[in-house]
């Protein structure tokens, strides 16, 4: 069994993927292809499918016209080991987006992403609670988040 996470996309399919395999290392698109036949969004081979990989997940995508827009009930998160990591997609990915709280933020196709880093876990779920709810209180207040800054709380 196989398990793949498919995005629906209204127009640039192409360029998104392409955009997303070039942030993420170990990513490739693997495929891009035409639906043969004549479907509900149109005729045969206006409809695009694709298949990549973005590091370790498998996704499929589709360009068929509108339907329903991205939202936060499903996001991309990526955990980052180093600060500079955060920066580069960070910046990459709120060009044409919007930025939100908590390392949330929608790229230019209004899909969802976490950019966290890893160390927010292992601090979140420290034995001592008290050093967590302080990380936690301080991640609450971050747009992007900062690693020092999380490190700093944790320390009290």
């Amino acid at each position: 069994m196989k398990v793949t996470q498919h995005l629906w996309f209204a127009k640039d399919m192409e360029a998104a993927i392409g955009f997303y395999t070039s942030l993420v290392r170990g990513s490739s698109v693997h495929w891009v292809s035409s639906l043969p036949a004549e479907s509900p969004s149109g005729p045969a081979g206006s409809v695009k499918i694709a298949a990549f990989s973005l590091g370790d997940q498998r996704y499929m995508a589709i360009e068929a016209g509108p339907l329903d827009p991205f939202n936060h009930s499903f996001s991309i998160m990526v955990e980052c080991d180093t600060q500079a990591e955060i920066d580069r997609l960070w910046d990459a990915l709120k060009e044409g987006g919007r930025i939100e709280q908590c390392g949330w933020l929608a790229d230019r196709w209004g899909l969802s992403w976490q950019i966290a880093p890893r160390r927010l876990g292992e601090l979140m779920n420290d034995p001592d609670r008290d050093k967590a709810r302080r990380v936690a209180e301080a991640m609450l207040k971050m747009v992007k988040f900062n690693i020092a800054e999380l490190e700093a709380a944790a320390r009290g």
